[in-house]
This record gives structure tokens, C-alpha cells and sequence, in this order.
């Protein structure tokens, strides 16, 4: 499992493990792509449960899986 930092780095033996862990900011650069989407906006779909990304809490650290994240671009793209 690989965690992914705020500024974006990642563990040099990183895969594109299904389980690999996102923080809020990195996810949110992960689904917009070249145009990343606010880490509040995360927020508050977490918050409002517009859409289930399945946060992982741990104290006040949100997780993303890179699965969940994947499913909901597939999703999206369904639309």
C-alpha cells in the first residue's frame, strides 16, 4: 500500500496498486486531472453524500482508495 502525499510525491516502489491510499488534496488532483478539482469539494461531498467515494477516516486524516476513485471516473464517464 502506498500513501500519497499533499505535495503529491509518492514511495519510489509505488504500483498502481487498487489499494493504494490518496490524502484529500492528492485525490482531488487525481480526478480532475490537468484541472484539479478543489480539496473542499471532497469535503463537502463527503459531507452532503452527493457521491460515495468511500472515505477511509482515521482521527481527522481522510483516505481515498485508488479503486473507489477509479470507479467513480468510470462511473462518470457512464453518465
Amino acid at each position: 500500500m502506498v500513501l500519497f502525499s499533499t505535495e503529491g510525491r509518492r514511495d519510489l516502489n509505488a504500483t498502481n496498486n487498487p489499494d493504494d491510499l490518496f490524502d484529500r488534496k492528492s485525490a482531488a488532483k487525481y480526478l480532475g486531472g490537468t484541472k484539479p478539482l478543489s480539496p473542499g469539494t471532497l469535503a463537502v461531498w463527503d459531507c452532503t453524500k452527493r457521491y460515495d467515494l468511500k472515505p477511509i477516516k482515521v482521527g481527522r486524516a481522510v483516505r481515498y482508495r485508488r479503486s473507489e476513485l477509479d470507479r467513480f471516473l468510470r462511473g462518470q464517464l457512464e453518465k
